[in-house]
């Protein structure tokens, strides 16, 4: 991933037996410097597209799409937001039925929990939406003031039952929708980026990529 090279450098004291020096220092990557989407700009839609992610593709698949660039799948998740990319980016049909069939094993095709179906009125007005989570013995009872009778729905008429998969691949699908950073404004967000990735002036600092640690060395007795 492109994103470490842009992280600046820290001057670590080295603690190697065979160093016996406090002037010896490693050169380690900051990866305490992070940055991201600034708040005044997430909710800019004029900036961002939706994106929808097609099966199996991966951050660097979608980087090198819109950007030309594969090492940029950086910008990719910090503009949609995904921290942890094992758990937030979808993963391909094939593999979510793989961690599925681990995860529920012979239960996977066992009811998850029940969902609402839509039910509506003679005058096709929406009575109940569908979607809504509900338990196994939900029914809709209901006054149909055009017909001037109350009706029921059963319960097979009003729930359906979500499988253990069928809730998983629910989750999946969700995850495939993201915003992503217009091209034209990629350049700028680099700019803003590496800009933030600067070292200000202080007792650590080197250089603008380069700041040195405080650590004290201890030495036994």
């Amino acid at each position: 991933m492109g994103y470490f090279r842009e992280l600046p450098d820290l001057q670590y004291q080295s603690f190697l037996s065979n160093s016996n020096s406090s002037q010896n220092y490693l050169i380690v990557k900051n990866l305490f410097r992070r940055c991201k989407l600034r708040e005044d700009l997430q909710n800019v839609f004029t900036i961002f597209d939706k994106y929808e992610i097609e099966d199996g593709k991966r951050p660097d698949n979608v980087a090198e799409e819109l950007y030309g660039n594969a090492e940029l799948d950086w910008v990719v998740l910090i503009c949609a937001g995904i921290v942890n990319i094992r758990d937030e980016w979808p993963l391909s049909n094939r593999d979510l039925y793989e961690y599925a069939s681990n995860l529920y094993n012979t239960q996977l095709n066992e009811v998850h929990h029940y969902e609402s179906l839509e039910i509506k009125d003679s005058q096709n007005k929406i009575i109940m939406p569908a979607g809504k989570a509900v338990n196994e013995n939900f029914a809709v009872n209901y006054f149909d003031s055009y017909t001037n009778t109350y009706k029921t729905n059963p319960k097979s008429q009003s729930r359906i039952g979500i499988s253990n998969y069928e809730y998983e691949v629910k989750k999946n699908e969700l995850k495939k929708s993201i915003y992503i950073l217009r091209s034209r404004y990629l350049q700028q967000f680099l700019n803003d980026m590496r800009q933030e990735m600067t070292y200000s002036t202080s007792s650590q600092y080197v250089s603008k990529k380069l700041a040195r640690t405080e650590n004290t060395r201890v030495t036994s007795p």
